[in-house]
């Protein structure tokens, strides 16, 4: 996490439907902030945590808890956290990713943000990144913790294609293409691991809650 919450955090509530509520945060930092300490002591019939960007998705079993208790216990946790508790979700490893920094947006990069290709790949390999929530495609993992020099919008022009095993950054985020798709990122590398397969359970490898390192390899 690049900076711990040093405040309790604001949380405002909605009522999603008869069995889900959302709580809203101000950065993805205090989103993960929260799942964490949830994950770590889950309040009763507490069904998924599902984050995005800014806000986490509380699903649960009316017939174990009522909205209005569980929407009280979220609130007090939120504002009971001043650091950054621990953020991997039990039972998962830590996953190396291995990668070639052979993509076709690698020297412009390289370019646009001031730094050689060595210390690109090099700045983009240090994090320790953690899956912060899943979308796009099935197995595309959002991991957060990428340096603040390589956040790069993504491209004016998305590519029609972009092959399986790629890997990005746009924003504040790194990513793998799971499959090929279109897409926008800029395009550092490519990885021959395996993100995605249907015949396992789970079948997506970057789990949110889950810790990343990048490891390059030879061209």
């Amino acid at each position: 996490m690049n900076a711990a919450p040093t405040r309790p955090l604001a949380c405002d509530i909605r009522r999603v439907g008869s069995t889900a509520l959302l709580a809203e945060l101000g950065s993805l930092d205090e989103v993960l902030a929260l799942r964490a300490t949830l994950q770590q002591r889950t309040p009763c019939g507490v069904g998924e945590l599902v984050a995005a960007a800014r806000t986490l998705l509380v699903t649960y079993d009316p017939a174990a808890t009522e909205h209005e208790k569980l929407a009280r216990e979220v609130r007090r946790r939120a504002e009971e956290l001043s650091g950054a508790p621990p953020r991997a979700v039990p039972g998962h490893t830590e996953l190396i990713i291995p990668v070639r920094y052979d993509g076709p947006d690698l020297d412009d990069v390289a370019e646009r943000t001031g730094l050689s290709v060595a210390e690109v790949i090099a700045r983009h390999t240090a994090p320790r990144y953690t899956v912060a929530f899943a979308g796009f495609a099935p197995g595309f993992g959002y991991l957060h913790g990428t340096d603040p020099a390589l956040r790069l919008p993504r491209r004016a022009e998305p590519r029609t294609e972009v092959p399986a095993g790629a890997v990005a950054v746009a924003s504040e985020f790194t990513g793998v293409y799971p499959r090929p798709s279109p897409g926008g990122w800029q395009l550092l590398g490519t990885t021959s691991l395996t993100l995605w397969d249907e015949r396992l359970d789970p079948p997506a490898l970057l789990v949110p809650g889950r810790t990343v390192r990048l490891r390059a390899v030879s061209r």
